[in-house]
């Protein structure tokens, strides 16, 4: 333990380093520290000795990380900002666990927020934090303890706890329905569709499974469901949306069914992916069992 401290330099040294290193100045880097500059030039040179490796380049008045500082400067950002985010958490919650769960945007508002109120009713002192995530991460890179997963149950490191699978439909709104009579599967190809950059041949699939050969489709693209249903509701086509993220809407008419018999499954299942490496941790096993049970229960 003593000869790995030598590894471990002290938070000041690691702080002035990584300031100067983003802002690529030694001047700037003490403006934000507070600190004078020389007492920034010092805890770097302290850093380097400490180390025994050179992580800036000094030419003149300036400075340029070398290769192995600009490595050293990635890891270093990251590990600060884990501690920043543990002494947060910390903070606001000083008397259970804290919870990080990545969500997708439409599930998280629309389906979790409104239930979530149960599982901390029954878990008070725990907090849960929600980050809205599109793209796939690492959990080996992300501070986050669990993640809402939909597609197939194939997550490197992770175990998949199955939640729910999905029935989707192509909405539009009354107006546009009215408008446009889409009667047969092939009239879609006259009318703009909505797509979703996360599954870019939904449409494709529905259409091809609706009979249409070799469809080629052209539209709007969204990011999130609930912009795509925002844009069916104003009347800018038709959508393809999960039933049970857009029931509300579907139940007051502001989206209607575009096409009888249009339904079909989603093709996939939504999943709480949790790392191997945290299942034990109190609030995750906690809140792992109580999502398991509310979807099961149909919500």
């Amino acid at each position: 333990m003593l000869h790995a401290r030598r590894f471990l330099p002290s938070l000041s040294l690691l702080s002035a380093f990584e300031a100067a290193a983003r802002t690529g100045s030694v001047t700037i880097a003490a403006r934000e520290l507070d600190l004078t500059q020389s007492a920034v030039s010092r805890q770097i040179r302290a850093l380097e000795n400490q180390l025994g490796v050179e992580l800036f380049v000094r030419e003149r008045q300036t400075i340029r990380l070398t290769l192995a500082g600009d490595a050293y400067a990635r890891e270093i950002r990251e590990a600060l900002r884990r501690i920043s985010t543990a002494s947060l958490n910390l903070r606001a919650n000083p008397d259970g666990g804290t919870l990080t769960l990545a969500v997708l945007p439409a599930f998280g508002s629309r389906w979790l927020m409104p239930r979530l109120a149960g599982f901390l009713e029954h878990h008070r002192g725990m907090s849960v934090n929600l980050v809205t995530r599109l793209s796939p991460f690492d959990f080996k890179l992300d501070s986050i303890d669990a993640a809402i997963h939909f597609g197939d149950s194939i997550w490197p490191g992770a175990e998949l706890t199955p939640l729910m699978g999905e029935r989707i439909l192509p909405a539009c709104s009354p107006h546009f329905r009215d408008r446009h009579r889409l009667q047969q599967p092939g009239d879609f190809l006259q009318v703009p569709l909505l797509h979703l950059t996360s599954r870019p041949d939904a449409w494709e699939q529905w259409l091809i499974g609706h009979g249409v050969p070799e469809p080629t489709v052209h539209g709007m693209l969204f990011d999130q469901f609930t912009a795509a249903a925002q844009a069916a509701v104003a009347g800018l086509g038709v959508a393809l949306l999960p039933r049970f993220l857009f029931e509300e809407e579907l139940r007051r008419g502001d989206l209607v069914e575009a096409f009888q018999d249009g339904e079909i499954d989603g093709g996939g299942r939504y999943f709480l992916a949790c790392p191997t490496e945290r299942l034990a941790y109190p609030p995750l096993a906690a809140f792992r069992d109580w999502i398991a049970a509310v979807a099961k229960e149909g919500g």
